[in-house]
């Protein structure tokens, strides 16, 4: 409704509604004008008597249904003049409505002086069977206590113990509430909480509800709300995600197909009127004459939602003008929905109620009514009439106890997601308020309950601590409210409601429920994994450049360059260098016994024989040049023989520092424990380590002596002078070798073995690429430099 802000200085505006029209109640609206129009062309009920009809919007406002109540009581003028006598020839007969009950309290209290009868067909309230403050009050949907009574007896029948409430904070959702709460506590059922809200509170109140909600531990959610209400609500409990949570709904929202939209947030079973079938209405709903429409602002604003059109009385130049080409039958909204009518049915038996008691007034002992210009009836004539009213229709009986209520019968109603994929209603069993007690209920299908399961949620205080949890009570709180807190890393539980955890063997870890004991998953680094792939790359492809340039080098073996550089020492190195390539394999896949002790053994006299190539080259340089002075005869000193004995000296002080280790104290295969407690890591102990340090530390001796030497010779004259090189290729292999100390240590599992083969390559590369490189690129490139003429030249 549109707000007035009155200030007293000028006459008040009328009051007027505003939003977007309510497709459902004007499929009310529209089964009231038919089921008219069925009486009116029948010969059988008021042959003879056309009944008229106006109908008033209320906007779902106490303000305007009350206006509307007046104007009907004082026969539709739309001012009331205190000159004239208030007309009686225009008075009603009785009136269908309202929907919602605090609408219908405060129009029966208007009407209700003058005995005119109303009958509604949505008002649900239990206040409204109080006969002394709402004498001239019918309905066709059944009073709320019926459903309050059938929404315990449903929340029961489930086994929910513990549950959470929300409810319109109205005349409707305060009693309907209070009939519940006071039923659940019969019935032993605890309430975690009861929230009241309206679609007219702020935004924050409605978010302090949600929020509740969201927070609660209760599973089940019983609502007492009104359709608008319950839209306001679910909106926004959707705007985030929400945990699961089976709602239980009275009929008044859970039958409300507009409110399938939330399914994907909300789950629902409920209680609805029955469904029924209308023949006709269908075709009446959707056959809507553009005339109709054109002289209706309501059915006019109608046809502009639907079809996105403007009507030409409100087109502007640029609108898509509706010209009555447009079809209803091809519009999916809840007016043309007729698969569920449920309320609709309930308007349809309330106006066939109130012409079965004027034909008992017009025509008393079922005698022939003949067409009067005027027949003389009272609205108290009706009113005592519709109090007898007993027929059948469409299968159903109507009739009214002394309240004014019908028979209580209920649909139980389950949201459930189709093959199709659309969310639709179903009736899965039915409510006899008549049956004994525990009978009450008869469920037919399976029902669909949050997630689209069919088992039955669970809601209740705290729930069992399932195998992988231990129970604390709550201090101070019920037994029955206790806290399941998961076991310990490391720990498992296998029973329920376990009230400690206990560790599983050394070798095992739990399962990600913690509620048994796996054999820990083993790690290490494999030949199929993609670090073990990349490094067996850079490995085999290291070996592969060693033995292609010792190739290019037996070929140009005559050339100066190569006869230079002591061609004998650089096949050695080269085969060293590619032994140290080949030798990283040793530290991939499953650890052995044999692999371990060959890994670093190999590793050991490799790369000993390697420096010691490069330190019988760095010494024959230093010789060299000493040679050349007048009188030296130092290099028959240190000629091939020597050289070979040198390199073959030093390679065996670390095969004999390989075997001591070997043999004292071996490395042997581990299963480690300790680095990761979910998973054991295969890998090399080092025995002694002692022995590897000694392996590490004799290499690095050599190293420094070799790049102490090469830095000496660094400045020596002519081309062919390799000290330079050995310097760089030194410093490289030693900058690699003090990082991966460090690197070594704080590497966990698999990742060690990883640093190590690293290190052997990079240190292997950079010996190679030193060494090599520049010589290669000489004899591929450029030839011409190859010559006793320019490595002589300074």
């Amino acid at each position: 409704m549109h707000t007035v802000i009155h200030n007293y200085t000028r006459k008040p505006e009328p009051l007027r509604c505003s939003g977007s029209v309510d497709y459902r109640e004007l499929r009310f609206a529209r089964a009231m004008t038919f089921a008219i129009a069925e009486i009116n062309n029948s010969s059988v009920l008021l042959p003879g008597v056309t009944l008229g009809y106006q109908i008033h919007d209320s906007c779902a406002s106490v303000p305007v249904a009350v206006q509307a109540a007046f104007q009907l009581v004082n026969g539709h003028a739309p001012e009331y003049h205190p000159d004239q006598r208030c007309s009686q020839s225009g008075m009603v007969m009785g009136i269908v409505g309202e929907s919602g009950s605090t609408p219908s309290i405060s129009m029966s209290r208007v009407v209700g002086p003058f005995n005119i009868p109303q009958v509604s067909h949505f008002a649900t309230c239990a206040c409204l069977s109080d006969k002394q403050q709402y004498p001239s009050f019918f309905r066709t949907i059944p009073s709320d206590k019926f459903q309050a009574d059938a929404l315990v007896r449903l929340v029961k029948q489930f086994g929910w113990t513990w549950i959470g409430t929300v409810y319109s904070d109205s005349d409707y959702g305060n009693n309907g509430m209070a009939s519940f709460l006071s039923a659940a506590q019969r019935e032993g059922i605890c309430v975690e909480y009861s929230e009241a809200f309206y679609r007219k509170y702020s935004h924050s109140q409605i978010q302090k509800v949600a929020q509740v909600i969201r927070s609660s531990t209760a599973t089940v959610v019983v609502a007492f709300a009104a359709s608008g209400d319950m839209r306001i609500l679910l909106q926004e409990l959707c705007q985030e995600p929400v945990p699961y949570r089976q709602w239980v709904g009275s009929e008044a929202w859970v039958t409300d197909p507009d409110l399938l939209r939330f399914s994907s947030c909300v789950s629902a079973l409920g209680l609805g009127i029955q469904q029924s079938v209308i023949p006709g209405l269908e075709t009446f709903l959707l056959d809507l004459p553009f005339i109709t429409v054109s002289a209706s602002p309501l059915l006019s604003e109608f046809w502009e939602e639907a079809f996105k059109c403007r009507m030409p009385t409100n087109a502007r130049p640029d609108d898509t003008v509706c010209d009555g080409s447009e079809d209803l039958v091809n519009i999916q909204n809840p007016y043309t929905d007729t698969s569920q009518l449920r309320i609709t049915n309930m308007v349809y038996k309330a106006v066939y109620a109130v012409a079965y008691a004027i034909h008992s007034a017009v025509c008393p002992q079922n005698t022939t009514c003949q067409p009067h210009p005027f027949i003389p009836l009272q609205s108290t004539q009706v009113f005592a009439q519709l109090k007898k009213v007993n027929f059948s229709l469409n299968g159903y009986t109507v009739s009214f106890d002394a309240n004014g209520d019908p028979v209580a019968t209920y649909e139980l109603v389950n949201w459930q997601t189709t093959d199709q994929g659309p969310v639709r209603l179903v009736t899965v069993g039915h409510f006899d308020a008549s049956q004994p007690k525990g009978q009450e209920f008869r469920i037919q299908k399976v029902l669909q309950w949050m997630q689209g399961t069919t088992q039955v949620p669970m809601s209740v205080c705290s729930q069992s601590c399932v195998p992988g949890t231990r129970k604390v009570l709550h201090k101070g709180k019920p037994i029955c409210c206790y806290d399941c807190i998961a076991c310990p890393e490391g720990e498992i539980s296998n029973i329920t409601d376990s009230p400690n955890c206990h560790h599983c063997p050394e070798e095992s870890w739990p399962n990600l429920k913690r509620d048994s004991c796996l054999p820990k998953s083993v790690e290490f680094l494999s030949f199929s994994e993609n670090l073990g792939i990349i490094l067996i790359v850079f490995s085999v492809g290291g070996a592969c450049l060693a033995i292609l340039t010792a190739t290019v080098f037996f070929q140009h073996r005559n050339t100066p360059i190569v006869k230079a550089n002591n061609s004998e020492l650089s096949f050695w190195l080269l085969l060293s260098l590619t032994l140290c390539f080949l030798c990283s394999l040793t530290f991939i896949g499953t650890p052995s016994e044999w692999s371990c002790m060959l890994r670093h053994t190999a590793f050991g006299i490799t790369f000993v024989l390697c420096i010691s190539c490069v330190l019988g080259k760095t010494i024959v340089v230093l010789i060299a040049f000493r040679a050349t002075l007048p009188g030296s005869n130092v290099m028959k000193w240190f000629g091939p023989s020597q050289q070979r004995l040198t390199v073959a000296s030093f390679t065996l002080i670390q095969v004999l520092i390989c075997i001591i280790w070997l043999v004292v104290n071996p490395p042997f295969p581990i299963n480690n424990l300790t680095t990761y407690k979910d998973r054991i890591i295969l890998e090399c102990a080092l025995g002694s380590p002692i022995g590897f340090w000694a392996v590490l530390g004799y290499i690095g001796l050599l190293a420094l002596l070799c790049f102490v030497l090469a830095f000496l010779a660094r400045k020596l004259p002519d081309n062919f002078n390799e000290a330079k090189l050995i310097t760089f290729s030194m410093l490289i292999f030693c900058a690699v070798w003090i990082t991966f100390i460090p690197a070594y240590v704080s590497s966990p599992g698999k990742f060690t073995v990883a640093v190590e083969i690293f290190a052997i390559l990079a240190s292997s590369f950079g010996l190679f690429f030193c060494l090599f490189l520049p010589r290669c690129y000489i004899i591929l490139f450029k030839p011409e430099k190859n010559t006793k003429k320019y490595l002589m030249s300074k």
